[in-house]
């Protein structure tokens, strides 16, 4: 099942020639999401490959650089034919701006645009086998981040125990997978935890664009395959993403390292190094130990499962 990520937009609030504003497209076994929508957007799409069958949205806060590439992106939908409604989650206090900048410049939609208030700590979107979670950060005006993290997985099945158990091959294989006692022609019953391991656990993905290093994220983030976290500056502008509330290479390494994440991916880049951006990935290697990545604009990456190394 797969779980892919395309980070459309890795620039800050100035875009570069290389870096466009925030937007980060995941798409999980055809479910297409996306996080933050900031200028030239569709565009990404567009080079990306991502297609435009979008199903949700999820804004973290209303910064231009994080929302202005939503008026054209509906109006591409729409002169696309889309006729689905979509779905924009927001945080508390955000929706009224939102409906009016869909609607800018008397545009009015042909399909259903759906603005959802979500809270942190409240789901934003429950489906069968993942949900999307909204949590709290701290930036200078209401904002939160998201965490999509799919159900335990049955455990594996064991046919050689099964068959030497004297269960049939065919759909009583099944049924046992799926939790089921099953019931042999002798009378025997024979319970799923005599022929399934334990369950195992799902993927996560966090997402917490712009925002201080904090300890909720920390929790959230708890054993994370992928981490997607705000380093806007190098450990030299300390005092610079204190002041406008942004994170260094150094910190989002920190809170990955503390959070026991799988992977890093560093975002939301300041203008400042459109140039050179390796400090802030050297002071995120620095502080964290496992894969720490520098993705440009349209870069693909796949996550796997965490048992998929067996």
């Amino acid at each position: 099942m797969s779980l892919r990520v395309t980070f459309l937009g890795t620039g800050g609030a100035v875009p570069t020639t290389e870096r466009a504003p925030s937007a980060l497209f995941v798409n999980r076994e055809g479910d297409r999401l996306l996080f933050d929508c900031g200028e030239g957007t569709q565009r990404g799409m567009m080079r990306a490959g991502t297609g435009f069958g979008l199903d949700h949205l999820f804004v973290s806060h209303l910064h231009g650089d994080h929302v202005l590439g939503i008026p054209g992106l509906v109006q591409t939908l729409g002169f696309n034919d889309r006729t689905e409604p979509l779905s924009i989650h927001c945080p508390p206090g955000t929706g009224d701006d939102l409906h009016d900048l869909v609607h800018a410049a008397g545009h009015q939609p042909g399909f259903p645009v759906r603005i959802a208030e979500v809270a942190p700590g409240d789901v934003a979107l429950g489906a069968d086998d993942y949900e999307v979670r909204a949590f709290e950060t701290t930036h200078r005006t209401v904002s939160q981040g998201y965490v999509l993290e799919e159900i335990d997985r049955p455990g594996r099945f064991d046919r050689p125990k099964a068959e030497e158990l004297g269960v049939p091959v065919g759909p009583a294989f099944g049924r046992l997978h799926a939790g089921e006692s099953v019931e042999l022609e002798d009378g025997t019953v024979v319970e799923p935890d005599r022929v399934v391991g334990p369950p195992r656990p799902g993927r996560k993905l966090v997402y917490t664009a712009d925002t201080r290093p904090r300890e909720r994220t920390v929790e959230v983030a708890e054993g994370a395959d992928l981490l997607v976290h705000d380093a806007t500056f190098a450990e030299e502008m300390a005092d610079r993403a204190r002041d406008t509330a942004h994170s260094t290479g150094g910190e989002a390494g920190g809170i990955a390292e503390r959070a026991n994440a799988e992977r890093l991916a560093l975002v939301h880049i300041s203008s400042r190094y459109a140039a050179d951006a390796s400090p802030i990935l050297r002071e995120a290697r620095e502080a964290f130990d496992g894969e720490c990545l520098l993705p440009d604009d349209g870069t693909l990456i796949e996550v796997p499962f965490p048992d998929a190394e067996e």
